[in-house]
């Protein structure tokens, strides 16, 4: 699959637009190597609304309906209602969008569609913030992180929101973190929510080295060191009651995964400590869930 895209004949080509070393590029390449062709991916505005090419150009060889900032969901539910009404129960849909039109302004459309467990599969690529507009501050971003709109001594005082929890209250089949650090693990994800009906929710992690001021060449290694670390564990949730966690961590030292990044600069000895404790009680937390 790798070599036909490559060439331009599979689900994504070459041209795409993206940044150097976008880890939301790879999230789109890994994921459509499993859905393959027979997919309609709707976008939200944001990155991915200019990484694909200006119109009448796109890097995506499969029908793509780009929508607006807070409706993936509900157009990905649409899309999905005709399918079904012409009789086409092969196509898969795939919403697709960022940590802001998923977390913050696309919602209540999201809570409305896995309410309802409209036949979709909803990938949000987390680049923790609005990236595309400016680096402005998403309650994806982590505590601490600096934004444009999060400047000076003002940088974000709220942790990340918790996502899959959320997801996994509304009991949907399935929801899963994923990184592009690692390939085959979020590759497995998007073929069982593949085999699965109702609405299913991949989270995947995607370093962006424009708004983390890290080097592009640092991309894997960052999104590696958010898992090793326990800052962003790999897990599923089965029906919103099964949980395991695929990999267990290194316990690197959060540190390691901040020091590499610019937003963080600013950060004190005391600052680090406290992420270290709430990374270590999140990942307690985590494990009594997979216990329970």
């Amino acid at each position: 699959m790798e070599n036909h895209i490559r060439s331009g004949e599979g689900a994504l080509s070459h041209g795409y637009t993206s940044c150097a070393g976008c880890g939301a590029a790879l999230a789109m390449r890994y994921t459509l190597e499993v859905l393959g062709k027979e997919t309609i991916v709707v976008i939200a505005a944001g990155c991915w609304s200019v990484i694909a090419g200006p119109f009448p150009y796109s890097a995506l060889n499969i029908p793509v309906f780009h929508t607006a900032f807070e409706t993936a969901a509900s157009v990905a539910a649409g899309v999905k209602a005709g399918l079904m009404k012409q009789g086409d129960t092969n196509t898969h849909v795939l919403a697709w969008a960022g940590d802001g039109g998923t977390f913050d302004i696309g919602m209540q459309a999201l809570s409305g569609v896995v309410e309802r467990n409209e036949d979709i599969i909803y990938v949000c690529y987390d680049n923790e913030a609005y990236m595309n507009t400016g680096i402005q501050r998403s309650s994806s971003t982590p505590w601490g992180a600096w934004t444009t709109t999060t400047p000076g001594d003002c940088t974000k005082a709220r942790p990340k929101k918790n996502m899959v929890e959320i997801l996994a209250a509304h009991r949907i089949p399935y929801a899963a973190t994923a990184s592009i650090a690692y390939p085959h693990d979020l590759m497995e994800k998007v073929r069982k929510a593949k085999e699965k009906n109702g609405t299913r929710f991949i989270h995947i992690f995607t370093p962006c080295p424009a708004g983390w001021k890290s080097h592009p060449e640092h991309t894997i290694r960052l999104a590696r060191l958010g898992v090793e670390t326990r800052i962003f564990p790999l897990y599923e949730v089965e029906g919103g009651i099964i949980y395991r966690i695929n990999r267990i961590p290194k316990g690197i030292p959060v540190i390691e995964y901040l020091k590499l990044q610019g937003r963080f600069r600013h950060l004190l000895e005391r600052d680090v400590e406290y992420i270290q404790r709430n990374v270590d009680a999140e990942w307690e937390r985590l494990q009594e869930k997979v216990r329970e």
